[in-house]
């Protein structure tokens, strides 16, 4: 099962697709991950997304596909996987049907985690990351609105969105979550 995980920063993405990993054992791709580790390891795509992501930018197209791609096309991820960061614009999300269509593979559900935004504010100030700080933050919640959230209605169009109240204990969400699941399991059998 191909699933996407969407929802602004700070919602919870991480946690949640954990332990998403451990019950439906796929890998959890995330681009945010993959990219900090190209920072960390000064690697050539790491040093040019640094740029960006110290902005509070997204990372230019081409740099990400080349990333999701190089995964997807690894042996773990022949069942399926779990996507979080990616896609964040609706050229992204073309281009991901784009790539899983040459592969005879598609997305089979995108889930949510809808969290208000002064609840995103207050997590980012407890969790102390490295990019994380108040103006920046502030940045990649705007871009998440401008151009990510459209995302919702591509998916939602095509009956593959599952929207769920991302507030509450990490075991209350993640419940929510699996009934998520469960329904658009479900539905992609009667469709």
């Amino acid at each position: 099962m191909r699933i996407i995980l969407i929802g602004p920063p700070g919602a919870g993405k991480g946690t949640q697709c954990q332990r998403l990993v451990d019950y439906l054992r796929v890998p959890h791709l995330s681009t945010g991950e993959m990219l900090r580790a190209a920072v960390r390891a000064g690697t050539a795509e790491g040093l040019a997304a640094a740029h960006f992501m110290a902005q509070g930018q997204l990372v230019p197209d081409p740099m990400i596909l080349g990333l999701v791609t190089k995964r997807l096309e690894a042996a773990d991820c022949r069942d399926g996987c779990l996507l979080d960061g990616f896609p964040r614009t609706l050229p992204q999300a073309a281009m991901l049907d784009d790539l899983l269509d040459c592969r005879a593979m598609s997305v089979d559900g995108v889930i949510e985690l809808a969290v208000p935004r002064d609840e995103l504010v207050h997590r980012m100030l407890a969790r102390k990351r490295e990019d994380d700080n108040p103006e920046i933050f502030a940045k990649r919640i705007a871009s998440f609105e401008v151009q990510t959230a459209p995302l919702l209605d591509y998916y939602k169009r095509q009956g593959k969105l599952a929207s769920i109240d991302g507030l509450g204990t990490a075991d209350e969400i993640f419940n929510r979550v699996r009934e998520a699941l469960r329904r658009l399991k479900r539905d992609s059998y009667q469709g």
